[in-house]
């Protein structure tokens, strides 16, 4: 009896063992981390979530053993965007993005119900333990089109198909302007609101009015393609935004400010992973290459292009930036005055316009 009992006590020891070698594999595997990103609209936009979406096929490329993207897309600025950051969640993200300002209270409020969960903000202002702020300094690669722009315009009307009147749109046509004057004093920035992100038909009409009116170069600042189109087939030129816009326009796109948001996924996650992230508030620049400027179209004269690339120089060694005095706004009063740069604060708060531009700002 006791040979038999020691006889089974040893086959369950050896098939415990077993189990446990067979388990052990599974036990060392940890699951991908679930990384969620919240659009506005749709990658095919070719514009601003086009470029986040390669954001974070980067983020895949990279740390594609480590973590798992979910993308919700077409998600608007209002009470459906929180239950869209909530869903994720409720699906086992850990980590998500959100990519609209509109986004910036339903982040919040959502942060705020679920601690654990590290939220990262897009564009807006407002932070908590588990909720950061990103974005890039577009305004300097905008400056730097802006004297392209300037350099070519033979009109000096050069057209603006602007978004909604926040401070960001409002820093961009500011920065663009404050390019266009410096190789052009006689050139006028002339501003029509669509008051949309992404809406073809009518960003499209906004530029055809600004074309119709004299406009002989097109820029925006929306999601879109289509005023860029619009100038092409007016016979016009124009400069894109979001992505590099030739390649889906043509010669006609003098250049793009565009974005590159894959840099800081990457960082932004891994630093996650590692147990580093700590909130923050992030506004890098052409610097840290989160900004850039596309490449040049060959109707872009070459003299031209050294021109640009020197003050891109200037920029990215941190000597110089583009909000520094002397700038005066619309009615001609000095706001920023000669040998003074004006501060991160006053720049995400902008709400005037530089002397060149014609137009103003509603409420919003």
């Amino acid at each position: 009896m006791l040979k038999r009992k020691v006889m089974l006590i040893s086959v369950l020891l050896i098939f415990a063992v077993v189990l446990s070698a067979c388990g052990s594999p599974a036990a060392t595997v940890s699951e991908k981390t679930k990384v969620a990103f919240i659009y506005i609209g749709q990658p095919g936009d070719l514009g601003w979530t086009f470029e986040h979406d390669r954001g974070r096929l980067m983020l895949e490329a990279e740390l594609g053993d480590l973590v798992e993207t979910i993308t919700v897309p077409d998600v608007s600025e209002g009470p459906d965007a929180e239950k869209a950051i909530r869903d994720v969640v409720e699906a086992g993200a850990k980590i998500v993005f959100t990519t609209s300002f509109g986004y910036m209270d339903p982040t919040l409020a959502v942060a705020e119900q679920y601690p654990d969960v590290i939220f990262e903000h897009c564009s807006g202002y407002k932070t908590a333990d588990n909720m950061s702020t990103y974005f890039g300094r577009i305004y300097q690669p905008r400056y730097l089109s802006g004297l392209v722009a300037g350099s070519m315009t033979e009109a000096n009307f050069i057209g603006y198909v602007a978004a909604f009147p926040i401070p960001e749109v409002v820093r961009g046509i500011n920065a663009f302007t404050l390019g266009v004057k410096e190789v052009n004093p006689d050139a006028k920035v002339h501003v029509v609101w669509s008051n949309t992100w992404y809406d073809p038909v009518k960003e499209r009409e906004a530029a055809i009015a600004l074309l119709d009116e004299g406009a002989d170069i097109i820029t925006q600042h929306q999601d879109t393609t289509e005023p860029q189109k619009a100038a092409m087939e007016y016979e016009k030129l124009s400069v894109g935004y979001d992505s590099d816009m030739a390649q889906f326009v043509g010669d006609t796109v003098l250049t793009s400010p565009v974005w590159n948001w894959g840099k800081y996924y990457v960082a932004t996650v891994q630093s996650v992973l590692d147990g580093t992230w700590e909130p923050h508030q992030y506004w890098g620049g052409l610097a840290d290459e989160v900004v850039k400027l596309a490449d040049f179209s060959p109707l872009v004269p070459e003299d031209i292009k050294l021109m640009v690339e020197a003050k891109k120089a200037e920029l990215v060694s941190g000597d110089w930036d583009v909000f520094c005095g002397p700038i005066a706004d619309q009615d001609g009063t000095v706001v920023v005055a000669d040998g003074e740069c004006m501060e991160d604060g006053d720049m995400l708060g902008m709400a005037w316009f530089v002397d060149g531009v014609v137009g103003t700002i509603p409420a919003e």
